[in-house]
């Protein structure tokens, strides 16, 4: 009697350090299942940039853990999305914005990934005078792009909104014509505005848009092609003996040593042709094969430029584009 009760005191002994054991490791795993909290912090600093207010915006993104959090921030302006732009390394970004005159308030953004929840910072600019974007009486432009950020599998696409706001268009005298393009696309993918140029007319206020469609590709294998060979092999075969056997007749026939030559030069240039010609490469070895975009999270530039024939006028924002 006493041994059983022993062995049952030993059994709830090993079964409740099993428990006190395991749960760090059930902690844990909760912890990464809801997502590690992250915090967001938005620094501003505001300068004159040609006649026009810019602010330059840094993002820093850190988890509860302490390490720097990866993915996308998006930054708006008095809770109008305005650019968005991909995390580096030490979980920071960069954004400089082109203000409208009047007065300004930031947030940041940040869109969580697999491992850290999303957070948004406190809003500044708003009690700040460097805030205050000063007014001009020179014919300008703002560009924002919208939605901010953009997610795309393989073999996807994907269309923003590019927004053109008229500033001081009062001053112009003639319309003024932008042209739209985009920089800092991850390889094997594309952009394309429609339209890609846009007008603002003398005493225009409303926004003018424009489509903007990225894509991504996904790899194609080549394609094979069966039977080619042997029709090489028909050819080459016979000639190949043919030049075997008027080596071996040379020594025997000295006339034979010019069209031995001949032959020879006529291989190597039916060889050469072949091999090299695209046609060729196509019939024996199909298509080349597309790579695929690299997945990852991207900062690309939109940007939007102007001339009057003297001087250009460029203004960008900027998208976090992520491939998965």
């Amino acid at each position: 009697m006493r041994g059983m009760i022993r062995r049952g005191l030993r059994l709830e002994l090993i079964a409740g350090l099993g428990i006190a054991l395991g749960m760090p490791a059930l902690a844990f795993a909760g912890q990464n299942a809801q997502g590690i909290s992250t915090q967001t912090a938005l620094q501003e600093e505001t300068h004159d940039q040609g006649g026009h207010t810019q602010a330059n915006l840094t993002v820093t993104v850190t988890g509860e853990d302490g390490l720097a959090a990866t993915g996308a921030v998006v930054v708006s302006d008095q809770g109008r999305p305005m650019a968005g732009a991909a995390l580096n390394k030490q979980g920071q970004a960069t954004l400089v914005l082109d203000l409208l005159p009047g007065d300004h308030s930031f947030t940041a953004a940040y869109l969580g990934d697999a491992a850290h929840r999303a957070s948004i910072s406190d809003s500044v600019g708003s009690d700040s005078a460097g805030a205050q974007a000063q007014t001009s009486t020179t014919p300008d432009f703002q560009i924002s792009v919208a939605p901010a950020t953009l997610s795309l599998g393989l073999g996807q696409s994907g269309t923003v909104i590019t927004s053109i706001t008229p500033v001081n268009s009062s001053a112009l005298t003639a319309p003024m014509f932008i042209t739209l393009s985009c920089s800092g696309l991850p390889d094997q993918s594309s952009c394309t505005f429609n339209p890609e140029n846009v007008e603002i007319l003398p005493n225009a206020t409303a926004a003018v848009t424009s489509s903007v469609v990225f894509t991504t590709q996904l790899q194609e294998g080549s394609i094979a092609r069966p039977g080619s060979n042997g029709v090489a092999l028909a050819i080459l075969l016979p000639g190949a003996l043919g030049l075997g056997g008027l080596a071996w007749s040379v020594r025997r026939r000295p006339w034979l040593q010019r069209l031995s030559l001949l032959a020879l030069v006529a291989l190597v240039t039916l060889l050469g042709t072949t091999a090299c010609s695209p046609q060729y490469n196509f019939y024996n070895h199909g298509p080349p094969i597309n790579p695929s975009t690299p997945p990852g999270t991207y900062t690309v530039n939109v940007t939007a430029q102007s001339s009057n024939g003297v001087t250009a006028t460029t203004h960008s924002t900027t998208l976090a584009f992520t491939v998965q």
